[in-house]
């Protein structure tokens, strides 16, 4: 199986997190709000130093979060930081105002000189209605609508519309402009269904499709029926990013990977979202076409390029902080993604792309690393 695949210069590596704030499972100690923010803009402070491509924050407004209002650490990050490119890893666009959110992302851009991205989300955890003063009989509409005027926000300086959920926008002004010479990156972000992943190809929009567990092949559908829906409205997948983004842990070996990765992974389910993660589905990830990157960094490694030439993405998000893991843990995570992981995916991204090279057909690609390695258990 191959995919056309629009290959940069090397296959970005970023990191996000949702900005939970659960106990330490060993310890049962659960730190301060103030020190979990205070360590969410060091953990993007140190993804830069080690040479991660972008960090995002995400918008949750649940308990056992603490970045309800993620544009505001993301403003703390643009000031502590450089280079790195930054990002929401969802903007609950639902259940926001469009021209707020631009307004937010562009002073952003501004403040990070040219670094900032949106990724824009409909909301998994639908209690955010009722918080915030909507109806979820809306879901659907909301978020169509909110998205397709936040991209026309980000294309037009003057701007008239009209829809069903706000009022109508008549030559409005939205300022200020973004840095970037051009707009603002908008992406779209996908779950689980083939019909998201299928409005996002007829949009043209650039799409991060989310993984929780399960294997390549499933996921390779919602890819599939995205560029088709891309090259059947008039868009060249070549042209248009995708990303994919999932739950990340390595350690020196494979065996000491899960072993520590699962009380967190598993805890973090429980809080927010009403159950322990399955430890079937997690025993899975030691198969090279399971979608959870998790072991040691050879491992890892080899699962995120089996991803690479399955998807033909430009992006991969790994989810590292989840669950209440200690600081000195994500900073072992950090250590061994740039002494090890970084060097090793670019070297071979890189030269798939100044060769030119298609994806290979998967089969062979287990057959190489089968032949290549062991698994380190």
């Amino acid at each position: 199986m191959t995919v056309a695949n629009p290959y940069p210069d090397h296959l970005e590596f970023g990191i996000f997190s949702l900005g939970d704030h659960i106990p330490n499972p060993y310890t049962g100690e659960r730190i301060s709000q103030r020190q979990r923010i205070d360590e969410l803009i060091r953990f993007g402070v140190e993804a830069e130093q080690a040479g991660v491509d972008c960090f995002a924050i995400g918008e949750s407004h649940q308990a056992y979060f603490t970045s309800q209002a993620h544009t505001v650490i993301l403003a703390a990050l643009a000031q502590a930081t450089q280079s790195i490119r930054l990002s929401s890893s969802s903007t609950i666009i639902s259940t926001s105002d469009p021209v707020r959110v631009f307004e937010d992302f562009a002073t952003l851009d501004l403040i990070s000189q040219g670094r900032m991205e949106i990724i824009a989300g409909r909301a998994s955890r639908t209690g955010l209605f009722d918080l915030l003063g909507y109806d979820i009989r809306d879901y659907d509409g909301l978020f169509e609508e909110r998205f397709d005027l936040l991209r026309q926000i980000n294309q037009n300086t003057l701007i008239s519309w009209q829809g069903k959920y706000r009022q109508a926008l008549d030559n409005a002004s939205v300022l200020p402009r973004p840095y970037q010479n051009r707009q603002i990156p908008i992406w779209r972000a996908v779950g689980g269904h083939e019909t998201s992943a299928i409005q996002a190809g007829k949009q043209g929009a650039a799409m991060v499709l989310s993984h929780l567990t399960g294997s390549t092949d499933f996921h390779y559908q919602n890819i599939k029926v995205y560029r088709q829906a891309l090259e059947d409205n008039g868009f060249d997948p070549k042209t248009i990013p995708l990303a994919t983004s999932g739950m990340f842990y390595v350690a020196e070996s494979s065996q000491q990977a899960r072993q520590e990765a699962y009380p967190y992974i598993s805890k973090g389910f429980t809080f927010s979202n009403g159950q322990a993660f399955p430890k079937r589905a997690f025993a899975q990830s030691s198969q090279i076409d399971n979608i959870l990157n998790i072991g040691s960094p050879q491992k890892v490694i080899e699962k995120i390029l089996f991803q690479y030439e399955h998807f033909g993405m430009t992006r991969y998000w790994a989810q590292i902080d989840f669950g209440g893991q200690p600081f000195d843990k994500l900073m072992k995570n950090l250590e061994l993604i740039q002494s090890e992981i970084l060097p090793a995916i670019r070297r071979y991204t890189q030269n798939k792309a100044s060769s030119g090279q298609a994806p290979q057909d998967i089969e062979q690609f287990k057959e190489m690393i089968a032949n290549k390695t062991k698994e380190d258990e």
